[in-house]
């Protein structure tokens, strides 16, 4: 039987989390990007009969007035994932915070889990997808896991989750105590044939 596939993707947790898994200390910026149409494709073709649906990507957005280089390949990057796939990939966005200290300080996202866990929820409950793929080591978003466990009992789980496993280290993935959530741990082999190594500061 078919399942439609969601994945939500936790950009900048996936991309600090490829970084430290599987680059170098002083790897370029671009190192640790994933093509999330491709990820995702990689991810639901991990469920038994899965087909992809979606992917929605949560990610900051930087200020155009304090930030432009930044702002600018930003929207290279996001434009070029949302054009991808038919429609399949949604980019999410919220306003950085930037602190009195910038640039001393780097910007932080604000309200981006927030409203990953809120569709994550909202979604698989109202059952717009099967199975929910949560691609984060945030803890903060453990209690959107337990909501879904709550809101769609089964056997297997309607959420899923993925992190990347790098040799020798243990993966960052999310868990609930007492539930059992089926895993995606993703090789460095996995994560190369995802990697997007396009630099977006440089405009074309």
């Amino acid at each position: 039987m078919s399942q439609r596939v969601v994945v939500f993707l936790d950009y900048q947790n996936v991309y600090h989390r490829a970084r430290d898994a599987f680059c170098a200390r002083d790897a370029a910026a671009r190192e640790g990007q994933v093509d999330p149409l491709a990820l995702g494709h990689l991810l639901a073709g991990r469920v038994p009969g899965g087909r992809l649906a979606g992917v929605r990507v949560y990610r900051g957005r930087p200020s155009r007035r304090r930030d432009s280089r930044s702002y600018a390949a930003y929207r290279r990057q996001t434009a070029r994932q949302a054009s991808r796939g038919g429609g399949l990939v949604t980019v999410i966005s919220r306003d950085l915070r930037y602190p009195r200290e910038w640039p001393g300080r780097s910007a932080q996202e604000k309200g981006i889990d927030v409203a990953l866990a809120v569709d994550f929820v909202m979604m698989v409950a109202r059952r717009e997808c099967d199975v929910g793929i949560l691609f984060s080591s945030d803890t903060d978003l453990v209690p959107a896991l337990e909501a879904v466990l709550a809101l769609r009992p089964g056997d297997p789980p309607a959420c899923e989750v993925a992190a990347w496993a790098a040799p020798g280290t243990r993966p960052r993935s999310l868990s609930v105590r007492r539930a059992s959530i089926r895993r995606h741990l993703l090789s460095e082999a996995e994560y190369r044939a995802v990697a997007d190594p396009t630099d977006y500061t440089l405009s074309r």
